[in-house]
């Protein structure tokens, strides 16, 4: 059963390989132009850096060099029902280096645009066991994010040899840009 978190709450993962799915809706009405919500995964060490360009998943890199992170691909319109980009985790392989999973959704071109999470809506991360599809936890992000143009919607991290989810919900209204300069 799965269990849904609230902002901050931590939940521990104990499946092996799982898939992050990643879900929202648009109105596109309000702007006039579609949107493209990105997700981007941000593999980090102890010092809470990437640890290396290799280590930060998109859709230009779909794939880390360890093999433990893999983006399933672009969603260029986030049509339709359920998870509109999905990331799939396998523990066993991810770098022993690694303490931290960082994964966090931003919208393209969001300045030419005019475009922004205020504009969003029924955002939510789950994450999957891989192996028989039964959802381990669920965050429905609730807040307004009026100027943001890039939100964490959450992070993997290792504590004690310990796998958890953390329920983060912050956003930034510099893109992924920031996240780039905090992470790098």
């Amino acid at each position: 059963m799965a269990i849904n978190l609230q902002k901050g709450q931590r939940q521990a993962i104990n499946a092996p390989k799982f898939t992050i799915g990643l879900g929202w809706d648009t109105n596109a009405s309000s702007t006039g132009t579609s949107f493209d919500l990105d997700a981007s995964i941000f593999v980090m060490g102890e010092n809470k850096k990437i640890l290396s360009d290799q280590h930060f998943i998109f859709y230009n890199n779909l794939v880390s060099p360890d093999g433990a992170v893999e983006h399933t691909g672009d969603n260029l319109t986030g049509e339709g029902s359920g998870d509109d980009e999905q990331i799939k985790i396998d523990l066993s392989k991810v770098d022993p280096r690694v303490t931290e999973i960082c994964v966090v959704v931003t919208i393209h071109e969001a300045e030419n645009r005019r475009q922004n999470f205020g504009q969003v809506r029924n955002s939510y991360v789950r994450v999957f066991d891989s192996v028989t599809n039964e959802v381990i936890l669920k965050y429905e992000l609730e807040e307004d994010f009026s100027i943001e143009t890039a939100v964490e919607f959450g992070r993997i991290y290792k504590r004690n040899d310990e796998w958890k989810f953390e329920a983060v919900g912050v956003g930034m209204k510099g893109g992924l840009q920031d996240y780039l300069n905090k992470y790098n």
